[in-house]
């Protein structure tokens, strides 16, 4: 994959949208919007760059992770071993110019492994709480289902509340703040169900699959003359704390129509009355769907999201809050099957 193939042109991609954009009263505003677009754009470019350097093909996977940085939510990746889970999420934390911390997690990982413990400071004969790695900006918890239920537990106040609270005391994140996993779904060894209620936490579940052909052959002819692993130091940081701060306040601008967001309340209730599902999504499933539809009409260059945008984001944000039947399951369906039969049953706004 070249740096031209990673290059995105707004208008180009505005080609195949028959929606025109809303222009608000104030021209100002208006321009001011477009500049701010098109600096998301440019920093975007720059993302994809860094990005390709390491990664080959896979660029929805790369669009979703800007989308979940931008939305400021966390995602968890999911694939077998060997796709580049671990090697996407770190290099993504790189072009951010914020704190990292990566966790991995073992069946033996305690909560204050993950959170902090107080420590007996004997000068001042008292205890101080003593950070723990989930205090930084991007956290990366690798094998998060290695650990057992109570670590698991220790993530629920943190990933919904960005705080913890210790001993009465709630100490809160700094801004940003966003958690990305990796887990396998093939092994069953040594490995815990993550429960649902932390699951529902995470903005998307991104499925990584094996690159096609022509990528495994690209991905040799990158790595044949390095035999040591990829140097990560090289990775150029890109987005600073302010300019993070600065998207937010461009995606709390973008325009979204009313009969989109009956649109996207329309998809979240089919799941919860489709004969082949346990359970269904919640409200928080409709406001991640509007948040990261807005994220992903930022990065395409619009200041205005399309039911293109809702449908590319309805799959990795439901396909982790879905349960499916154990009769649908025998029948071997999977949740990707049911999404995608609820938007196709939906008729799509205009």
């Amino acid at each position: 994959m070249t740096t031209d193939d990673m290059d995105l042109n707004p208008e180009s991609i505005g080609e195949t949208n028959n929606t025109p954009p809303i222009i608000p009263s104030d021209g100002l505003s208006f321009e001011r919007q477009n500049n701010d677009l098109i600096w998301v754009s440019d920093k975007i470019n720059q993302v994809r760059e860094e990005l390709g350097r390491f990664i080959i093909g896979q660029h929805e996977i790369v669009e979703l992770l800007i989308a979940g940085i931008f939305a400021n939510g966390h995602v968890l990746l999911e694939g077998v071993p060997g796709v580049a889970k671990t090697l996407s999420s770190k290099v993504l934390a790189k072009t951010l110019n914020v704190n990292f911390s990566r966790i991995q997690f073992t069946p033996d990982l305690m909560p204050s492994d993950v959170l902090g413990t107080s420590i007996f400071n004997m000068k001042e004969s008292e205890f101080f709480f003593k950070k723990g790695p989930i205090f930084a900006n991007i956290v990366l918890i690798d094998e998060i289902n290695r650990a057992p239920a109570k670590t698991q537990a220790s993530l629920f106040e943190v990933m919904e509340e960005r705080q913890i609270t210790y001993d009465g005391v709630e100490y809160p994140m700094s801004f940003p703040f966003l958690v990305v996993a990796t887990q396998n779904p093939v092994e069953q060894e040594g490995t815990y169900n993550l429960p649902e209620a932390q699951l529902d936490r995470f903005l998307f579940k991104i499925k990584i699959g094996y690159p096609d052909l022509s990528q495994e052959e690209d991905i040799l002819r990158r790595y044949k003359h390095q035999v040591g692993a990829a140097d990560l130091n090289k990775v150029k940081a890109v987005f600073s704390t302010a300019d993070l701060s600065k998207i937010h306040t461009v995606m709390e601008e973008i325009i979204v129509e009313d009969h989109l967001l009956k649109y996207i309340a329309a998809i979240t209730h089919k799941t919860r009355n489709h004969g082949k599902l346990f359970l269904g999504a919640s409200p928080r499933a409709s406001l991640a769907m509007l948040r990261a539809a807005k994220a992903i009409a930022a990065i395409r260059g619009r200041d205005f999201v399309t039911p293109e945008d809702i449908r590319f984001v309805t799959a990795p944000v439901l396909n982790h809050r879905l349960i499916l039947t154990p009769e649908a399951e025998m029948e071997g369906y999977r949740t990707e099957d049911i999404i995608k039969e609820i938007v196709e049953s939906i008729e799509v706004p205009r």
